[in-house]
């Protein structure tokens, strides 16, 4: 299992342009060789500073333990930063992790809302394919309402960029 998701989120954020010129790109390269340790060294001040691709890097480290302590809540606080700005695979997670209640209360109109994003906004067909049944099949407990609920929700979803955070020292 650990496999299929580990080769999923390559699969993915490959296909966002992670791995492409840019800050974050000794860490996805890190990140790809299972250099953990330093890919994590290589996202925390990214992330901190509000770059979504290392947010979504970091949320999946978490939530696998790689490189990091394994911890759900910060792996959903990373995803949701990333999701915000608009990062389908974080959204995806996100969603998952709505589903599941892993580091935040279960709330299955906020998974529908998120896959629902995560699917309009993937950067390949092969990623709105894989998705498009976990939504339909997490709709499928879901009663009306629910769904039409997810749907407003995702409709007046917008992407907000977060503005650089930078640490200040001393003083």
């Amino acid at each position: 299992m650990r496999r299929t998701i580990f080769g999923v989120l390559i699969l993915l954020l490959a296909a966002a342009g992670t791995a492409s010129a840019g800050p974050a790109q000794d860490g996805a390269r890190a990140f790809n060789r299972q250099d953990y340790a330093r890919a994590a060294r290589v996202f925390v001040p990214l992330a901190t500073r509000g770059d979504a691709q290392a947010q979504a890097y970091l949320g999946f480290m978490y939530a696998q333990g790689y490189g990091v302590p394994q911890s759900y809540v910060k792996a959903a606080y990373w995803y949701r930063r990333a999701a915000e700005q608009g990062n389908a695979t974080a959204q995806y997670w996100l969603a998952l992790m709505y589903d599941k209640g892993h580091g935040l209360p279960p709330d299955i109109i906020q998974a529908y809302k998120w896959l629902n994003l995560a699917i309009a906004r993937a950067a390949a067909r092969r990623e709105r394919e894989s998705w498009m049944p976990i939504r339909d099949a997490l709709a499928s407990k879901m009663d009306r309402a629910q769904i039409a609920e997810g749907q407003r929700l995702a409709v007046l979803w917008r992407p907000q960029r977060e503005r650089p955070r930078y640490r200040v020292h001393g003083g």
